[in-house]
């Protein structure tokens, strides 16, 4: 039978419960046991698929084709496992299951009320992932507590610790512990203001992790345990970190998934093993090179909104002992007059996913850049989409190429709306999602990279390159590298005489962890670090000397 952890927050939003959630899943993972965690989202859209990054950030995609919470993707990048469509539920969803069962009859002409129907459908799903196999599973509650739209989540958090064993169950709440400069010191109140309305909702926390920018000293930890009703040992010091990945053994060391062991009544565990974790933050740590990387998107200024890149490069810096220094640059500001200017100093360049028409031409005039100047190019999904405009626009003389998202009318439409989307009217859910094949072609850049013939990639897009220009493309010198066997859609092109030039389809950055950094990514860093290093040596004959 499986034991649950339920994370709950209060005070403020945005506290960190998913990367405490990973970090306490992860040092469980390194004593032996098998862990999943699970976000339960209050707000009422079915998934994320059709909210716009800047109300909720990166929509993050799973192996099956599930459009979730941002949150999975720091599960799997901590756990270093795949996660499913179950291991992201909304409100939305919940409705919408016992709104159609009650359309079945199946509720035999009762009313449907929030308590029992509700709150048992909440169950349910949150119990689904303990009949897999795990010893544990971790539930995140979004949210804060005291949100309307929380309280049926809350409510079921109290019906399981009431129904189950006392050793079965947790709750873990994560709370903030300001720091006031004016006064010197920090502040309690609100984390038992916090603590009080949970346990007003009947859900009593057994250990309180405190978000806090300055060291709790043994006093403060004795009133938060006195006023909340825990055990002193039981209040966790979560202290502001330089990086997340530093947070599961800054957990470590406060014994937070001790304390939750013996809670659980699990005596059977491994001292952690932590080897490739520390391995990983000695190199993000200590780099011995550095190179800039131009990020080309229209969400700069969120950076939630490229989560997994930028995650992905923080992989791929560390695999490469190099600091990768991300500069954002606004797709919408790039113009002829400085594009130059704006990219001059990089040392590789992508250009990140994305919808509709804003800052597309800026897009484009930074690709012709790094086509042009042998700068390191990497192209994801949109991205992929503008490399192919640019050189058909440029090398190919189509001077109206494009695709038909920004422009119907185009009588170039390079990239085209993909043939079984085109009778779709319901945006949620409808896209190519999830993991697909794609075979590599003998002789490429990518097949060298990957090392495989086949390999499976996700995606989420509506469209694609068109193939009715593809022998074009390939006489002009843009390669189809990788291809779906099923299909034929392309997904992958490169251009063999430029240095590193790639754009893919799909999304490398999904399947991106610490411990398996993503091979394109990989090298894309290797290839910017390269050229870094000749960049340097051309300014510096002596260096370019030592390098001959």
């Amino acid at each position: 039978m499986a034991k649950y952890i339920f994370v709950t927050g209060g005070v403020t939003s945005s506290l960190g419960k998913g990367i405490i959630s990973a970090s306490l899943a992860k040092l469980l993972q390194a004593r032996g046991l098998r862990v999943t965690i699970q976000k339960f989202d209050p707000y009422i859209n079915v998934d994320p698929g059709t909210l716009n990054p800047y109300e909720h950030g990166e929509c993050y995609v799973t192996e099956d084709g599930a459009e979730t919470d941002l949150d999975l993707g720091h599960y799997e990048r901590f756990l270093n496992i795949y996660t499913s469509q179950a291991n992201n539920v909304t409100t939305g969803r919940i409705y919408q299951t016992v709104i159609n069962k009650e359309r079945e009859g199946a509720y035999l002409g009762r009313t449907v009320q929030v308590i029992p129907h509700i709150t048992d459908e909440i169950k349910r799903r949150m119990m689904l992932l303990g009949s897999d196999g795990y010893d544990i599973v971790i539930t995140e509650i979004g949210g804060t507590v005291g949100d309307i739209e929380s309280l049926p989540f809350i409510e079921a958090v109290r019906q399981i610790q009431w129904e189950l064993p006392d050793e079965d169950c947790l709750v873990l709440h994560l709370t903030l512990v300001p720091y006031l400069r004016a006064a010197k010191e920090l502040k309690t109140k609100p984390t038992q203001h916090s603590v009080k309305l949970l346990s007003q909702e009947g859900v009593h926390p057994d250990i309180i992790v405190c978000r806090t920018e300055k060291p709790l000293s043994p006093e403060i930890r004795r009133k938060i345990a006195l006023f909340c009703n825990v055990k002193q040992e039981a209040v966790i010091e979560a202290a502001d970190a330089p990086t997340i990945y530093e947070v599961p053994l800054a957990m470590m060391r406060e014994k937070l998934d001790l304390i939750c062991l013996k809670k659980l009544d699990i005596s059977q565990y491994n001292e952690p093993d932590l080897t490739k974790w520390k391995e990983f933050l000695d190199k993000l740590k200590y780099p011995k090179n550095k190179v800039n990387i131009g990020l080309i998107g229209k969400y700069i200024e969120l950076q939630d909104a490229y989560k997994s890149i930028l995650e992905a490069f923080v992989h791929a810096g560390a695999m490469n002992e190099c600091s990768v220094n991300v500069v954002n640059i606004h797709s919408e500001f790039i113009s002829e007059e400085n594009v130059s200017e704006k990219l001059g100093n990089l040392d590789g360049l992508l250009v990140a996913p994305g919808f509709g028409h804003r800052g597309i031409e800026g897009k484009i005039l930074a690709v012709k850049y790094a086509r042009e100047h042998r700068l390191p190019f990497f192209g994801i999904c949109l991205g992929m989409q503008m490399s192919v405009i640019e050189y058909a626009r440029n090398v190919l003389g189509l001077k109206d190429a494009h695709s038909t998202e920004m422009n119907p009318d185009t009588s170039n439409p390079v990239i085209d709306l993909m043939e079984e989307q085109k009778k779709i009217t319901a945006k949620g859910g409808t896209m190519r999602l999830g993991a697909y094949l794609c075979e590599l072609r003998d002789g490429s850049l990518a097949k060298k990279i990957y090392n495989q013939d086949i390999i499976s990639e996700r995606h989420r897009h509506r469209w694609e390159f068109n193939n009715a220009y593809l022998e074009k493309f390939e006489q002009a010198g843009m390669m189809a590298s990788g291809r779906n066997p099923g299909s034929g859609l392309v997904e992958i092109v490169e251009l063999p005489k430029h240095p590193f030039f790639i754009g893919v389809q799909y999304h490398p950055e999904l399947k991106s962890t610490v411990e398996s950094p993503h091979p394109l990514f990989v090298r894309f860093i290797e290839a910017s670090k390269n050229f870094a290093e000749g960049k340097n040596a051309v300014k510096n004959p002596l260096l370019q000397s030592e390098m001959i």
